[in-house]
C-alpha cells in the first residue's frame, strides 16, 4: 500500500523524540508540487486524478438558505436577514453577522441584537395542504418543516454551471456547495490561446515527453485573491486559512467577519520565473469561475464564494479563505505554507475522535507538527488506512470529481417527534404531512422525465436509535401522484406496523415515509410501461413474450415464455375455451390498427408486432392509455424504449434458442450463488475487521 507514494521519500529519525511531533518537518514532504509537464500530459485526455495540469473548484453559495428567502421576498440585501426553524436560527446573511448574530443563537437574542432583524421562519407543511407554505406561527407540535424551495434553487444554480461548462465535470457536494473539475475546459482553451502547444516541435529531444516550454507570465488582477506562497508571520485572524471549520466551512470569527475589512491581496510576491503550467491552468479556471459566479449573480440574485486548487480537499479548505462574494486561488506553491499552521483538527473528518487520538498520541497540534510522523509509525499505530491521513497532511486528495445522477434512487420525508406517539390513531396526522412531501417532490421530478416511477414505498417507525420498524409494499402507477394515494398506502403500512388498538408497540419519536426503488426509463432496464400502466389486466395475455407487465409488483413480475390457454385460465380465472382467443385476436387486431406504428416494432423470428405501450395496453383495450404514452413521450425517449423492447425480445428467443439446442443427454448444472467458491476478499474483510480496527473504529457510531 505504501508504493502509491513514491515521491514521498520521508525518513525516520533516529531518535525516538518523532512520536512526540516536535522534529523538523521535512523538506520532501512536498516534493510533488512542481512536476515536469510534457506534451503528453497536455495532449492526453484520461489522466483523470494524475494530471499534473488539473484544477478543482468548490463553490458555495453565501448564507444560501438568507439568500433564497431574500430573493423570493425582493427584499434588499444589505437589510440583515436570519432564517428560523422553530426557536432556532439555520441561516444569518453576513448584513445580520455584523450584529454579532450567529447560527448558535436563539430568535429572541438575535432580535434583542438587531431590532431591525427580518426573521422569516421557513416553510412548512401542515394536514390539508397539498404543498408547503410560510404560515404564522407555525408549531412543531402539528407542522413538519419543507427545504423544497432551497433544493429547487440550488438546482437552478448547478444547470447554470452545467450550461458554463458543458466539458466540465460538476459534482453536487450539499445543497449549497458544488465540486467542479475545469481540467478538460482549461486543457481546450489552453490550446487555443497557445496553439503552439497543440504540435510537438520536430526538434523536441524526447518526443511527445519533451516537457512544455516556459510558460507566459501571469496577470492575476481580478481573478480573486491569490493566497501567498510567503504569507505574513502573523496574519489576520479572520483571513486566516485556520478560520475553517471541520466541514470545511467558515467559523463563527469568519461568520462575523465584516468582508468590508479584507483587502484584495495580491497574493504574488514572487517574479515570473516561478509561474509554472499549473499556475496558468489555475488562472483560466479562475476566469470560467468568475464568469459563471457572475451569470448566478445577475440572473439568479445569489452571491458565491469559491476556492481553486489542484484537488478537491485544497478547494474546500481555499472556499473559505475569504467570504463572502469572493474566490481564492491556491498555487502549488502555496500549498506548503498554507497547511502547515492550520489545526489538523479543523480539517474534515481529523476533528473529534481520531483527531483527538492523533493530538494525545503525538502530542501535535497543527499539521506541521504532523509532517514529523513518518507512514510507517503511523499505519503501525493506526492501520494501513491511515496513509490517507498521511497524505491529506500533504494536500493529496486522490478523489475525483463525479457527476451524481440526477434521479436519486429514493425519496425521503421524516418526521422527528417532540412528543412520542403513545396511540395507534396519532400517526394518521404525521403520515398525510409526510405523504404531501413526497407527492410535492415526486411530481417536481417527474415533470423532467414523465417515465419517472417509484417501485415501492415503505414506512419506518423508531424509538431513539435503539427500536425500529419498517414495512413496504408494492407502489403501482397512478395517473395522478396526490396526497390520497400516497397516504392511502402509508395508512396500510402503519395498521400493518402499529395496529389498530389503541397503543403502540413502543414510544415512536420518529416516523418516515419514503419511495424506494426510483428509476428511469433508459435502454436496457424496465420498459417504460411499467411507468404509465396502472390498473391489472383481465385479459389472458397480460404477459407476453416481449416482456412482464407493469400491473403487478416488481417483485412479482415474470416473463412469460410461451402463452397458453391454460395459463389465460389461470388469469381470468375460467377454463380454457378457443373462442376466447378468437375473440381475443380480432380485438387485438382492431385496436393495433388504432395505434401508431411508430410505438411498435415487426418481430421478424415470431412475426408479432410488440409494441411499446405495453402487452396490457395492447391487449385488454388499453388504447387510450397507449395514446396517452405516445403524447407524452418525446421521439429520443421512444426510441430508446424500443431499443430496450428489442433487445429484450431478442433476449427471449435467444433464451428460447439455446432451449432447443441443449443436449439432453449432457447432466444439466443450475449454477447458483452457493455453487461459487467464497471471494478472497470476504476473508480479508473478516481479517481486517479483527484487532484494533484501525482509523475506521473512530467513525463508528456509539
Amino acid at each position: 500500500m505504501t508504493s502509491a507514494l513514491p515521491a514521498l521519500n520521508f525518513s525516520k529519525p533516529s531518535s525516538m523524540s518523532y512520536w512526540k511531533g516536535k522534529a523538523r518537518a521535512d523538506k520532501d514532504d512536498f516534493d510533488d508540487l512542481n512536476p515536469i509537464i510534457t506534451y503528453r500530459h497536455l495532449l492526453s485526455n484520461n489522466l483523470g486524478i494524475r494530471d499534473p495540469l488539473r484544477v478543482i473548484a468548490l463553490c458555495d453559495s453565501d448564507a444560501f438558505y438568507a439568500a433564497c428567502e431574500q430573493v423570493r421576498l425582493g427584499i434588499d440585501p444589505t437589510l440583515p436577514l436570519v432564517v428560523q426553524q422553530w426557536d432556532s436560527l439555520i441561516a444569518v446573511n453576513y448584513p445580520a453577522r455584523k450584529y454579532g448574530i450567529s447560527r448558535m443563537d436563539k430568535i429572541r437574542d438575535a432580535k434583542k441584537r438587531c431590532p431591525d432583524l427580518v426573521v422569516v421562519h421557513v416553510a412548512t407543511f401542515k394536514e390539508g395542504e397539498a404543498e408547503p407554505g410560510y404560515w404564522e406561527n407555525p408549531d412543531t407540535l402539528t407542522h413538519k418543516v419543507s427545504l423544497d424551495h432551497y433544493r429547487r434553487e440550488s438546482m437552478k444554480i448547478i444547470q447554470m454551471f452545467k450550461d458554463g461548462l458543458p466539458s466540465g465535470e460538476i459534482e453536487k457536494a450539499s445543497i449549497d456547495e458544488a465540486f467542479i473539475d475545469f481540467t478538460r475546459p482549461v486543457r481546450e482553451e489552453l490550446l487555443k490561446r497557445y496553439p503552439y502547444l497543440a504540435m510537438v516541435p520536430p526538434d523536441a529531444p524526447n518526443g511527445i515527453d519533451s516537457p512544455l516550454p516556459p510558460p507566459p507570465p501571469i496577470s492575476w488582477d481580478g481573478l480573486g485573491t491569490v493566497v501567498p506562497v510567503h504569507p505574513p508571520k502573523d496574519p489576520p485572524t479572520k483571513s486566516s486559512p485556520v478560520a475553517v471549520d471541520a466541514n470545511g466551512s467558515n467559523t463563527a470569527e469568519e461568520e462575523n467577519a465584516d468582508p468590508a475589512q479584507h483587502e484584495v491581496d495580491e497574493g504574488v510576491a514572487e517574479s515570473d520565473d516561478s509561474t509554472t503550467w499549473h499556475d496558468v491552468a489555475l488562472s483560466i479556471a479562475a476566469e470560467l469561475m468568475l464568469r459563471i459566479r457572475e451569470e448566478i449573480r445577475d440572473k439568479l440574485g445569489y452571491t458565491t464564494s469559491a476556492g481553486l486548487a489542484r484537488n478537491k480537499f485544497l478547494a474546500k479548505l481555499t472556499a473559505s479563505y475569504k467570504k463572502p462574494m469572493n474566490q481564492t486561488i491556491l498555487r502549488n506553491a502555496a500549498i506548503p505554507n498554507y497547511l502547515k499552521p492550520m489545526p489538523f483538527q479543523k480539517i474534515r473528518f481529523l476533528g473529534g475522535k481520531l483527531g483527538k487520538a492523533l493530538a494525545e498520541e503525538y502530542d501535535v497540534s497543527t499539521v506541521g507538527d504532523l509532517l514529523t510522523i513518518n507512514l510507517e509509525e503511523m499505519q503501525r499505530k493506526f492501520g494501513e488506512d491511515s496513509i490517507w491521513v498521511y497524505e491529506i497532511l500533504r494536500g493529496i486528495d486522490r478523489s475525483e470529481v463525479k457527476e451524481k445522477p440526477a434521479v436519486t434512487k429514493s425519496m425521503l420525508a421524516s418526521k422527528n417527534l417532540p412528543q412520542p406517539i403513545t396511540k395507534a390513531s396519532q400517526g394518521y396526522h404525521w403520515i398525510r404531512v409526510l405523504a404531501a412531501e413526497l407527492a410535492l417532490r415526486l411530481n417536481e421530478a417527474r415533470e423532467d422525465n414523465i417515465a419517472l416511477w417509484p417501485k415501492t414505498v415503505v414506512l419506518h417507525i423508531r424509538q431513539g436509535y435503539e427500536t425500529s420498524r419498517s414495512k413496504q409494499t408494492p407502489f403501482p402507477f397512478t395517473k395522478n401522484v396526490t396526497v390520497d394515494v400516497i397516504a392511502s398506502f402509508g395508512d396500510k403500512l402503519w395498521k400493518e406496523l402499529v395496529g389498530t388498538g389503541d397503543s403502540t408497540p413502543f414510544k415512536i419519536t420518529n416516523v418516515q415515509l419514503s419511495f424506494s426503488g426510483i428509476g428511469t426509463m433508459e435502454s436496457g432496464q424496465r420498459r417504460i410501461e411499467g411507468f404509465l400502466s396502472s390498473r391489472p389486466s383481465s385479459d389472458a395475455q397480460s404477459t407476453s413474450e416481449s416482456g412482464p407487465t407493469s400491473s403487478k409488483p416488481p417483485s412479482t413480475l415474470k416473463r412469460k415464455r410461451s402463452p397458453s390457454n391454460a395459463a389465460e385460465a389461470r388469469q381470468t380465472g375460467g377454463q380454457p375455451d378457443d373462442s376466447l382467443d378468437a375473440g381475443n385476436a380480432k380485438g387485438n387486431l382492431e385496436r393495433d390498427e388504432e395505434r401508431d406504428e411508430r410505438h411498435s416494432f415487426l418481430c421478424e423470428k415470431c412475426g408479432e408486432r410488440i409494441w411499446l405501450g405495453g402487452s396490457d395496453a395492447a391487449r385488454d383495450g388499453g388504447a387510450a392509455e397507449g395514446h396517452l404514452l405516445a403524447a407524452a413521450l418525446d421521439d429520443a425517449i421512444r426510441e430508446d424504449a424500443l431499443a430496450a423492447l428489442r433487445l429484450e425480445h431478442a433476449d427471449f428467443h435467444f433464451a428460447q434458442e439455446l432451449a432447443a439446442a441443449a443436449d439432453e443427454d449432457v447432466p444439466k448444472r443450475v449454477i447458483r450463488p452457493l455453487d461459487r467458491p467464497a471471494a478472497p476478499t470476504v476473508k480479508k474483510k473478516k481479517k481486517q475487521k479483527t484487532g484494533d480496527g484501525g482509523i475506521a473504529k473512530f467513525f463508528s457510531k456509539k
